[in-house]
């Protein structure tokens, strides 16, 4: 199949596009920078919130999967406007099956980054396309980096009683691989982490893999997102879950590897980390979600 990618640089674009690729699926990603084909993978530009260059960007296409996002620090317009500017798109090319990535939670907290989620999947639902949906709950990459953000204090603070079941993006690509083979769902489904951990057990198990020592501070964090995640709300039980645990992604010598597991702890030709950096503005929305700003002209 010839499967276009949003969000192909981000932290799951990262793990998807080498998954799809291995799978014998023709991969075509969808970036606001020109860039060369390379490793396989058609590059093709276009801008989701202008919606320019969308229309040749899912011309002859048989899945979209959609992973771009504004992530936490974004307003809306990457989830909300483009996802209505990639279905007017898709429709017009041919009705192809939409799978689009959303969070655990976005259907039950109206709050931040979710309630954009939450829209964005009410969009597809309503698109009249062949979609899937699948929410994820916290990647283990993306609170690898969070964490690093505050590395250089000297004291870290933590809430006990603030739930996290964080997932291997290395899974997540390998279930939406599964998705695309199985066809529309027509059905929101969940997947996250097989473990569910406090911040106090996170932030030890990732000090002790940086060998770094920090006391950490009992605090608890405030605010109506936290709320719902304190109350469960971004935790699932739904099956298939991941099994690449926390400990396993932060010391993954310590675990016998398959080839895939080691492939997805290398970055990808398509990881953010391999893009070369040509303009100083050029970054991902949401701290590396997979949509790119563009860069000055």
């Amino acid at each position: 199949m010839r499967i276009l990618v949003t969000g192909a640089t981000g932290t799951l674009g990262g793990a998807l596009v080498p998954a799809l690729l291995r799978s014998g699926h023709r991969v075509r990603a969808l970036s606001r920078t020109k860039r060369e084909d390379r490793g396989n993978v058609e590059w093709v530009w276009g801008d989701l919130v202008s919606g320019n260059g969308l229309a040749e960007a899912v011309r002859d296409v048989d899945v979209i999967a959609h992973l771009a996002t504004g992530g936490r620090k974004g307003r809306g317009a990457v989830d909300v406007t483009g996802t209505r500017k990639l279905v007017a798109a898709a429709r017009q090319a041919g009705y192809p099956h939409l799978l689009y990535t959303s969070c655990v939670g976005a259907d039950s907290v109206a709050s931040g980054h979710l309630r954009h989620k939450l829209e964005a999947e009410r969009l597809v639902c309503e698109s009249e396309l062949g979609w899937t949906i699948l929410r994820s709950t916290h990647f283990h990459q993306a609170l690898d980096r969070r964490l690093s953000d505050f590395e250089s204090l000297p004291v870290l603070a933590v809430d006990r009683s603030m739930p996290w079941q964080p997932v291997h993006t290395g899974e997540v690509a390998a279930r939406l691989n599964e998705l695309i083979a199985a066809g529309p769902a027509m059905d929101e489904l969940e997947y996250g982490g097989p473990q569910v951990l406090n911040t106090e057990e996170l932030v030890r198990t990732w000090l002790q893999a940086k060998g770094l020592h920090r006391p950490c501070l009992p605090v608890r964090f405030p605010g109506s997102l936290y709320a719902a995640q304190r109350a469960g709300e971004l935790l699932t039980d739904a099956e298939p879950k991941g099994r690449i645990t926390w400990h396993d992604h932060l010391f993954p010598a310590s675990v016998e590897l398959s080839d895939d597991f080691a492939s997805e702890h290398t970055a990808s030709p398509t990881s953010p980390a391999n893009q070369p950096e040509q303009d100083p503005d050029l970054h991902v929305y949401g701290g590396d979600e997979g949509y790119e700003r563009p860069t000055r002209g």
